[in-house]
């Protein structure tokens, strides 16, 4: 069984931020984190696309970080994109880097040397 609690934070922490931030320095040309929040396929892409347990990442670590940048992209193409919503193209963009994601946070096994290192 897999948990989809750190891809939902993820996603919801990454598009919230960047907005967050940006509202704050110019709230006069950026949308507020509140319209991030509850526009387009937001809360429909943290809580059911993006927790797909087949394309997203294996780690717990890894399926925070697969989620950070799903939010991460959605707000970037909503941003500076072409797109009203771009929820379908960040998940297609981190499903292709789920593989890299999967590679960087594997976890330690334990009573094994790491590649490369003396055992210790």
């Amino acid at each position: 069984q897999t948990c989809a609690l750190p891809i939902s934070t993820g996603v919801l922490l990454g598009l919230l931020g960047p907005a967050s931030i940006m509202y704050l320095i110019d709230p006069g040309t950026n949308a507020g984190p509140g319209f991030h929040l509850f526009s387009g396929a937001t809360l429909l892409c943290a809580f059911f696309i993006a927790t797909d347990p087949v394309s997203a990442a294996t780690s717990p670590k890894g399926r925070f970080v697969y989620g950070l940048g799903i939010g991460f992209l959605i707000f970037c193409i909503r941003k500076w994109g072409s797109y009203a919503d771009g929820v379908a193209f960040a998940v297609l963009l981190m499903n292709m880097a789920t593989p890299a994601i999967d590679y960087v946070t594997r976890p330690h096994i334990v009573g094994h040397a790491r590649k490369g290192g003396a055992r210790g």
